[in-house]
């Protein structure tokens, strides 16, 4: 199971992580990627900042960074590189998956092979 985060990536979440930190949990602090059923392709990524991993999670350090993987998204994670792009129009994290067949034009969203689930309309 590998997730690969870019140097400016994890930089910028390190910083997230910073920003919201409390000394009492700093051991477990990172960040837990996860796809849900939703966006207009069927799947949609999910970065969230937690102190408290979910028992079954994957931990993958990542330089100075904790990645917690939800396992039952391992399968569609595998081989993700996210990125942090900065530009006129937008911002944010970007998602390569090698995992999806089709991807949205929001870059969110995702469908693999014969596994997605039905999509929803973008907003």
């Amino acid at each position: 199971m590998t997730v690969i985060l870019t140097e400016i990536a994890e930089l910028r979440l390190r910083s997230f992580l910073k920003a919201t930190s409390k000394e009492e949990s700093a051991n477990h602090r990172g960040v837990r990627v996860s796809v849900t059923d939703g966006g207009c392709s069927g799947y949609q990524y999910a970065l969230d900042i937690t102190s408290e991993p979910k028992a079954d999670d994957i931990l993958q350090e990542l330089g100075k960074l904790n990645v917690y993987i939800d396992r039952n998204s391992a399968p569609l994670l595998n081989g993700v590189v996210i990125d942090y792009v900065e530009g006129l129009t937008q911002s944010g994290f970007k998602f390569s998956n090698p995992n999806a067949t089709d991807t949205c034009g929001c870059g969110q969203s995702f469908q693999a092979g014969d596994c997605s689930p039905a999509g929803v309309p973008c907003s």
